[in-house]
């Protein structure tokens, strides 16, 4: 995919943060898969169909375990994937390798509100994926968080 294909598909995963119900112990984010052709496979965001539904969660749960297209596909994530979590047995992180996905793109590294150092990144990495940030997105990506921590993001 081309640096193009990245900016059209993370503002779609920024629109998507846009639409979680606002959380004062939480991040909004915005998530949305791609297949190797380039096409939408799905989409989801933080809180969709749960209180602790996290983005990434949200779009890989719409895509039945073991659909050939998502090895090879790319999840674009308006915040790093988690890599602890409380509020359920597996973390963004860990689900992201066993589906198989090729690249993981992100806008903004995980702040250290709810988690004092995030791995994600590294984590998905060591993993063999291709991680790309995309740091012109931050502050979009961030805007929907301003009501967190005195709106320091």
């Amino acid at each position: 995919m081309t640096g193009q294909d990245d900016e059209r598909w993370m503002s779609l995963a920024v629109d998507l943060a846009w639409q979680c119900p606002p959380s004062d112990s939480a991040f909004s984010v915005g998530a949305v898969i791609v297949t190797a052709d380039g096409s939408e496979l799905s989409r989801g965001f933080s809180r969709e169909s749960d209180p602790h539904v996290h983005a990434e969660e949200s779009a890989l749960g719409k895509v039945a375990a073991g659909d050939p297209r998502l090895a090879g596909a790319t999840i674009y994530s308006t915040l790093e994937p988690c890599s602890q979590r409380k509020s359920r047995p597996r973390t963004c992180t860990e689900l992201i390798i066993a589906a198989r996905l090729r690249r993981v793109v992100i806008a903004w590294r995980e702040p250290s509100l709810f988690v004092a150092d995030c791995q994600g990144a590294e984590l998905l990495e060591q993993a063999g994926l291709v991680v790309t940030e995309l740091p012109g997105f931050a502050e979009r990506a961030a805007e929907p968080n301003r009501h967190l921590a005195d709106g320091q993001f």
